[in-house]
């Protein structure tokens, strides 16, 4: 039988195409695609025709490939991606360098995070791509090692302004992480039958028409089999030489399998090792199948595995041809065979500690504290790095060869904290269930319940879960762990906010926290007192947050987490102030999954005040960094707040779409918290358009503890808003009872937003002949953080005043509110104040749009660091994008808004006073 020139992607013209179209619009756009299908069908052969032409055009080709041997060696793939590209890690900024130097284990191990090592990925890239446009091909994505998907799609996520494409394979039938990522899918499907056909005889035109009959039929169009099978009956011409009734992989397999199984045993030992290492250099291979065999192997004894195109070598570098191959090597072998050639990497990479170490686990027989300890160090040194993914399997499996059940245990619940770190609720269920919790001390089970509710603040063990750990802490506490108590009540706190247990969890909770030996200015004490009795506590948190914010030594978690606080008790200025200081450092850090609470935090007191050019941005900031750190709870949170800046700007449509979002994940876990700021949403928007009855009806939903969207502290954020509803509906009598019970909350709190909001209350629900002076009051008071509380009091006040017969004037607060509602942007109030100033026959022009209505929100963002005097490259590192994005985006923003400059830029950014 003779072969002859292979015919390059037969049957793939259309997918080849729109590669190509991809790959020629890049200097315009770039962006990811995976490339899906069922082993052999042809993902690694397209991509590497995309490749070609990527070449042929002039541009820079970078590949890698995921490999089931080394799914626990973090970076491991990205390490091979970004090689050559590591001559220009120096124009990289210097946190970046290090942390991509560190992640490789080529620079000072320092404390890495995760999010500086996919920024500076990025921006590796687009250093590259700055000289020439980029391919960058990722073969076995689904093999790769988490931390160097993740980076991926990061990147992936951040290419649309960048000359780069990424294209990365997955096999069907896998799961992978990049599995439901939202990015752009090509699938291919199995080739007709005239490819077939065709692919079939330019390989091997000599077959005998049976057995070309039976290698068509069986490889049903997929085209590894067709140039794979044929071999199996190569010196037989018998068409009963295949392997019938299996499954495609398995019968490419075991084709694989006969080519090993004629060779000698130094060339089956050789590529037994070449299967279970983790890397793929020649000399590892040949110095441990030396050690295995017991004499000297050389490339001699290699040979002829080439000569059946099993492996290729490149250099100083050996690869399987297909991953079916190794792992068909690997399948054939035994239990024994394995262990001495992981005994014999062991050996070879001893000076290689961490990968030795892995090797010498994979060769233990059973429990070894020595390889135990060793794999926990590797936890360590992976930590420090990123690499929270191979932190996580080291703890894991050092867990599993402790000898002592204590250690197992403690090696069990860190693998399981670094597992909330990275987003995977099924890896940590699997790890708390493996440390037993029937065996655990008490301080262990109060550490596996803050484990386990990492991703949902807690929220599904809410109904007790509060109180056993607030009775834990203060165990804990009294054994001297002060700190372990604070977290344990941080729990604690977060579950009565979340779930509200009930006011004897949530005192019980306070209780514990203020026995503990700390400052009474703390930070996350004040954030338990806020978060568990925001009403009872709040007069405690509002005074000792002032007196913080006069000692605050510029630490990011302290101001973020006085932030918090701030927003639950109602001192909405302090918590804008305090989220806005924390951000800088959060973002310098990398700390994105905090970033997003910060934002978020930062986004509800923005919106509330009618600050949208805070709140614009950092809500869709929040929305986009909670999706990416997998955080459910402040994905919703910023989606609610999204609501609320919707209503606010009078986009019906925005808010139904963000409401409906936060809903989805909020109702199955009765995240009331979400729910409460959804109504309030719905309930805002139709006040600002005239639809009271629906206003009442939505907002008194937070009234009601049986409603969904009851929140004992939240709902006293909408009173104004409610009581504005009532009256303009009819309802003023009814709402009496609720402003009632607000007074008596007010004598226990200074809240600001709620003493602000009964104001209002009053002065709408009083008699004519008091409401005068009470309005005034209304408008009167310490206002100036609160425009459009003041403002909404001065509308109200006009419309009164029109009432009343004195048009003449009610003109000068209706004007007012007019201009305030116009400088912020709250378009429907000012359309209803000049209907009034209509009403009461003065004309108004209408309102100019200004830059918060032009721009997208991330367009807003960019434009005001513009303003700030950052420069592109740092207001790229801020954003988590590269600069050449920034540039992109400015691009657009200058004809939007009419500007050919930066300072021009600044002068239009300016609201109407």
């Amino acid at each position: 039988m003779s072969a002859t020139a292979p015919v390059a992607l037969v049957g793939r013209e259309p997918e080849t195409e729109l590669l190509a179209g991809l790959l020629e619009r890049i200097r315009d756009q770039g962006g990811a695609m995976l490339v899906r299908g069922e082993a052999g069908i042809g993902k690694s052969a397209l991509l590497t025709e995309a490749g070609r032409i990527a070449a042929a055009g002039g541009m820079r080709v970078l590949t890698t490939a995921g490999a089931e041997s080394e799914v626990q060696l973090a970076f491991a793939g990205l390490h091979r991606l970004l090689r050559p590209l590591l001559p220009y890690v120096d124009e990289l900024p210097g946190p970046q360098s290090e942390a991509i130097l560190a992640a490789f284990a080529t620079g000072e191990a320092g404390a890495s995070d995760f999010f500086l090592i996919a920024l500076a990925t990025l921006n590796l890239a687009a250093v590259a791509a700055a000289r020439a446009p980029v391919l960058l091909i990722v073969e076995d994505a689904h093999w790769l090692d988490r931390a160097s998907a993740d980076v991926l799609l990061f990147v992936a996520r951040r290419l649309a302004f960048e000359p780069i494409m990424l294209l990365a394979a997955v096999r069907d039938g896998f799961e992978s992480s990049m599995d439901n990522t939202g990015l752009p899918e090509l699938s291919l499907k199995r080739l007709d039958d005239a490819a077939s056909a065709t692919l079939l005889d330019s390989r091997f035109p000599d077959l005998r028409p049976p057995v070309r009959a039976r290698i068509l039929g069986e490889a049903g169009g997929n085209p590894l089999a067709l140039v794979e099978l044929p071999v199996t009956v190569a010196g037989t011409g018998s068409a009963e030489a295949l392997p019938a009734w299996l499954p495609l992989t398995t019968r490419l397999e075991r084709a694989f399998a006969e080519r090993v199984s004629g060779l000698s045993v130094a060339t089956r030992t050789l590529l037994l090792v070449a299967a279970l290492n983790d890397g793929d250099t020649l000399a590892e291979t040949l110095a441990a199948g030396t050690v295995v065999a017991g004499e000297q192997l050389s490339l001699d004894d290699l040979a002829p595995a080439l000569a059946v195109h099993l492996v290729d070598t490149t250099g100083e570098r050996l690869r399987f041809r297909h991953p079916l191959m190794r792992s068909a090597i690997r399948q054939r072998s035994t239990i024994g065979q394995r262990q001495r050639v992981h005994a014999a990497l062991a050996r070879v990479l001893a000076e290689d500690s961490d990968r030795g170490v892995w090797h010498a686990a994979a060769a233990s027989l059973g429990p070894d504290e020595v390889i135990a300890a060793e794999l926990e160090a590797v936890a360590t040194r992976a930590q420090r790095r990123g690499a929270t993914t191979e932190a996580v399997a080291a703890l894991e499996h050092a867990g599993r060869l402790s000898e002592d059940p204590g250690h197992r245990r403690e090696r069990m619940l860190r693998a399981a904290e670094c597992a909330v770190e990275l987003g995977r609720p099924d890896v940590v269920v699997r790890l708390l269930h493996e440390a037993g919790p029937d065996e655990l001390s008490e301080r262990h089970r109060a550490r596996r319940m803050l484990i386990g509710g990492g991703f949902d603040d807690g929220i599904r063990d809410a109904n007790d879960g509060a109180v056993v750990l607030a009775e834990a802490a203060t165990r804990v506490a009294a054994d001297g762990d002060v700190a372990l108590a604070l977290r344990l009540l941080w729990g604690a706190a977060l579950r009565c906010f979340w779930a509200q247990p009930g006011p004897e969890a949530s005192a019980r909770v306070i209780a514990a926290a203020e026995a503990l030996p700390v400052d009474e200015l703390d930070a996350q004490l004040l954030a338990i007192f806020a978060f568990a009795a925001p009403i009872e506590r709040g007069a405690v948190v509002i005074d000792r947050m002032r007196r913080s914010a006069a000692s605050w030594n510029g630490d990011a978690q302290t101001a973020r987490m006085l932030g918090d606080a701030a927003l639950l008790v109602g001192a909405w200025d302090l918590s804008l102030q305090f989220c806005t200081a924390a951000l800088p450092e959060l973002r310098a850090q990398g700390r994105l999954g905090l970033l997003a609470r910060a934002l978020g935090a930062q986004a509800w007191s923005a919106v509330r005040l009618v600050d949208l050019g805070v709140a614009i941005p950092a809500a869709e900031e929040a929305s986009l960094l909670a999706q990416e750190t997998a955080q459910p709870l402040m994905y919703a949170t910023a989606q609610s707040a999204a609501a609320l800046l919707a209503a606010v700007r009078g986009d019906e449509d925005r808010l139904e779409e963000v409401a409906a979002e936060a809903e989805r994940v909020a109702i199955p876990v009765d995240a009331h918290p979400v729910l409460a700021t959804v109504q309030l949403a719905r309930g805002l928007a139709a006040l600002g358009d005239g639809r009271h009855d629906y206003a009442y009806e939505q907002l008194r939903r937070m009234h009601d503890p049986a409603d969904p969207a009851y929140h004992a502290g939240l709902r006293c954020h909408g009173v104004g808003e409610l009581v504005e509803a009532a009256v303009y509906s009819g309802n003023g009598d009814a709402v009496r009872p609720v402003v009632a019970e607000m007074e008596e909350i007010a004598r226990a709190t200074p809240a600001a937003a709620l003493h602000i909001d009964l104001r209002y209350a009053r002065a709408l629900l009083a008699a004519d002949a008091d409401a005068e002076p009470l309005f005034l009051a209304a408008q009167n008071a310490e206002l100036v953080p609160w425009p459009f509380a003041r403002a909404r009091a001065q509308l109200a006040y006009g419309a009164w005043l029109r009432r009343q017969r004195r048009a003449a004037d009610s003109r000068a607060p209706l004007r007012t509110a007019r201009e305030t509602f116009d400088a912020l942007g709250a378009v429907p109030w000012s359309e209803r104040a000049r209907q009034e100033l209509r009403a009461s026959g003065e004309v108004s022009r209408g309102r100019a749009p200004d830059a918060r209505d032009q721009l997208s929100a991330r367009e807003l963002q960019i434009a005001q660091m513009v303003a700030q005097n950052l420069t592109n490259k740092e207001i790229a590192q801020r954003l988590y994008v590269s600069h050449r994005t920034v540039s992109s985006h400015l691009h657009r923003i200058f004809p939007k808004l009419g500007v050919t400059s930066r300072s021009a830029l600044r002068a239009a950014l300016e609201p109407p006073a």
